[in-house]
């Protein structure tokens, strides 16, 4: 009952957005362009500028660069045995490389773990904010269904502010430069609001989709690779890593995650498959109501 207390308003807030979507046919391409453009940069500036750099986060970084790496490697294998046109590749990378750490991986670390769980989860966000806002962007841009070349792609990457929020926000915390605290009131108040927002999209962006066939290869894949091997490869990876039992289950844990709402943003944006990777998302969330307890079990 507690755990389906705790991811209740993630479904909530789903809801909210497609019946919202339903009701009022709002521009969801807008509302994308909004949330990326203009919300996610003070999301990762205040990220960035309040969360002190200590040894954790080579740790951090490292698990997530693991993650990337080794699903990154597997799905393109997986898309070469299946065919997968350029576009459709780039959707499966967004959905199997990026689990949902944040709005739901963290709270879930919480319940199970406790509070220092819940940091572990925090930092490890954090730093997935920022893999997920460069290589993201660059495998959703690359993937687009326009045609769009290396160059561009890399071009894409560094005029997003999102970059910038982060980059402020490291200079301003290694510098010890301190704002005033009624700016950084202001700063977290927008920041915030990006998350709810983003995962409102995804409800409206699943109203959008129309009644059509999606090809099981690519949903049966991705919804594999994310939910089943990603938490068996890193199971088997932080055995080498040199940190305390609980954090290894903070990391198994964070990599069993269903698909991160973020990668519905990025591909509305940019027009990567959208409805595939949207209806993939909705997907694997209902699939976590019984695969995370599953894992919970295990991982003790």
């Amino acid at each position: 009952m507690q755990f389906i207390l705790i991811v209740l308003p993630v479904f909530l807030i789903f809801g909210t957005g497609f019946l919202g979507q339903k009701l009022l046919k709002l521009n969801v391409k807008s509302i994308s362009t909004m949330a990326l453009y203009l919300m996610m940069p003070f999301l990762t500036f205040n990220t960035f500028y309040s969360n002190k750099l200590n040894k954790d986060y080579v740790y951090m970084f490292l698990f997530n660069i693991l993650l990337i790496t080794v699903l990154a490697v597997i799905t393109l294998i997986l898309g070469k045995i299946i065919k997968a046109d350029r576009t459709s590749l780039s959707a499966m990378l967004l959905g199997t490389a990026f689990p949902n750490m944040g709005n739901y991986g963290a709270p879930v670390a919480l319940f199970a773990f406790g509070t220092q769980a819940f940091d572990y989860a925090i930092v490890t966000m954090v730093i997935q904010t920022l893999l997920i806002n460069t290589i993201g962007i660059f495998i959703a841009s690359y993937g687009s269904e326009k045609s769009t070349t290396v160059k561009s792609a890399l071009l894409n990457v560094v005029r997003m502010p999102v970059l910038y929020g982060v980059i402020l926000g490291l200079l301003f915390q290694l510098t010890q430069f301190r704002l005033p605290s009624t700016i950084i009131d202001g700063v977290r108040l927008i920041g915030s609001a990006s998350i709810p927002t983003v995962t409102l999209l995804l409800g409206m962006q699943l109203a959008e989709i129309k009644t059509q066939k999606f090809e099981f290869k690519y949903v049966n894949t991705i919804t594999l690779v994310r939910m089943m091997v990603s938490p068996l490869v890193i199971a088997a990876l932080v055995g080498f890593m040199p940190v305390s039992h609980l954090v290894k289950n903070v990391f198994i844990l964070l990599a069993a995650m269903p698909i991160a709402a973020n990668t519905t943003l990025l591909a509305v944006q940019f027009n990567t498959k959208p409805n595939l990777v949207s209806y993939i998302t909705l997907v694997t969330t209902l699939i976590s109501l019984v695969s995370i307890p599953i894992t919970l079990f295990f991982i003790g």
